[in-house]
C-alpha cells in the first residue's frame, strides 16, 4: 500500500490519509468543500461548494499522478438533496464526457458546515 499526502494534509493532525493506492486502485478519502489552505468555506451555495470539493479531489489526483478520466466511482454526500441540481452541474463540468459510477448520499450536517463531500476510487493505469 502507498499513502498519498497533499501539502495541506501533511500539516493536519487528523487521523486519515487523503488517499491510499492498493493493487492498482486509488482510494480517495472524502474531500470536503473547504479550501484546505485557508480553512475557509466558499462564498455562495452548493454550486461553489461542489466546485471546491472537486478542486480538492483534483489536488489529490494530481499528487497521486492520476487523471480524473480514470475515476471509477464517486460517492457524493450533501446535507440537502435540494442542492443536487447545482452539485450535478458542477460535477458534469468537472468530468466532461467521462461518467464514473456514482452514489448520492443525503446526510445530516457535514463537517465545518460544508455542503458537499466527495470520495472516489480511481484506476491507476
Amino acid at each position: 500500500m502507498k499513502k498519498i499526502e497533499t501539502q495541506s494534509s501533511k500539516n493536519r493532525k487528523a487521523h486519515y490519509t487523503p488517499a491510499i493506492e492498493h493493487n492498482g486502485i486509488l482510494y480517495v478519502s472524502g474531500q470536503l468543500s473547504i479550501d484546505m489552505a485557508s480553512m475557509q468555506l466558499p462564498k455562495g451555495g452548493a454550486r461553489e461548494h461542489a466546485r471546491q470539493a472537486l478542486a480538492n479531489l483534483q489536488a489529490v489526483l494530481t499528487e497521486a499522478g492520476a487523471k480524473k478520466e480514470n475515476v471509477i466511482m464517486c460517492r457524493v454526500y450533501t446535507p440537502d438533496i435540494a442542492f443536487w441540481d447545482d452539485i450535478d452541474d458542477e460535477y458534469a463540468k468537472f468530468f466532461g464526457e467521462h461518467k464514473p459510477a456514482r452514489v448520492v448520499v443525503p446526510t445530516s450536517a457535514l463537517h465545518f458546515g460544508c455542503l458537499v463531500e466527495i470520495e472516489a476510487q480511481v484506476a491507476m493505469i
